[in-house]
């Protein structure tokens, strides 16, 4: 299938731009557009016909997964695959059973990436290797009732940027990819309902885990 008309709907623009040069580095010239949330997204489905749409969950005025069902209804050649750090079942069920062809890992490396969503294109499985792994060990176990406010990662984010590191130092400490950090910094603002890192500081010390002569 050629794809030439490609949108990626991701909030954070680090992580929009390595998503569109992995766009290029698999299938080479295409005219990519980038939107940052759910209503620019919505009003782009009706722009042009659409070969290709990598689409995050966690966007800043909703969940991707809301998208994905009109999404398919509009344009039911196109295939629609959610680029995500969210690993869990809480997360990979919804987006599958909404209609998404594939699932894929934003951390994942570099030639994984681009194999795997070549891969989902060609009609191979549509999941990353580890979320593979990660439907089976949920069919094999109970779904856990209630998640934890934070993960622990993302408490771990928290006490970093509240010390004053950059998401790219944060994300050397904890060992992970600054596409990671990033995930779990948007998602502990969302979780807690923040904008900011003076928001995020004041939030950590109320919550306990830092305390005032931690900070900056």
């Amino acid at each position: 299938m050629d794809i030439t008309q490609v949108l990626i709907i991701e909030d954070i623009p680090e992580i929009s731009e390595w998503l569109a040069e992995r766009v290029k580095q698999t299938f080479g010239v295409c005219n990519i557009s980038q939107v940052d949330g759910v209503v620019a997204a919505k009003k782009s489905l009706h722009q042009t016909t659409w070969d290709l749409i990598l689409l995050d969950l966690g966007l800043p005025d909703g969940n991707g997964v809301d998208l994905i069902r009109p999404l398919k209804t509009i344009l039911p050649n196109c295939h629609c695959i959610v680029t995500t750090i969210f690993d869990d079942s809480g997360h990979i069920f919804p987006a599958l059973s909404a209609g998404a062809d594939g699932y894929l890992l934003k951390d994942e490396e570099e030639a994984e990436f681009c194999n795997s969503l070549r891969g989902i294109l060609a009609g191979r499985p549509p999941l990353s290797s580890s979320i593979a792994q990660q439907v089976l060990l949920s069919l094999r176990r109970p779904i856990p009732s209630a998640a934890p406010t934070l993960t622990p990662r993302e408490e771990e984010i928290l006490v970093l940027i509240a010390k004053g590191y950059s998401c790219k130092d944060a994300a050397a400490s904890l060992g992970v990819s600054y596409n990671t950090a990033c995930g779990y910094l948007k998602n502990v603002y969302q979780k807690l309902q923040i904008n900011s890192r003076a928001e995020a500081t004041l939030k950590a010390i109320e919550l306990g885990i830092v305390s005032t002569t931690d900070t900056p």
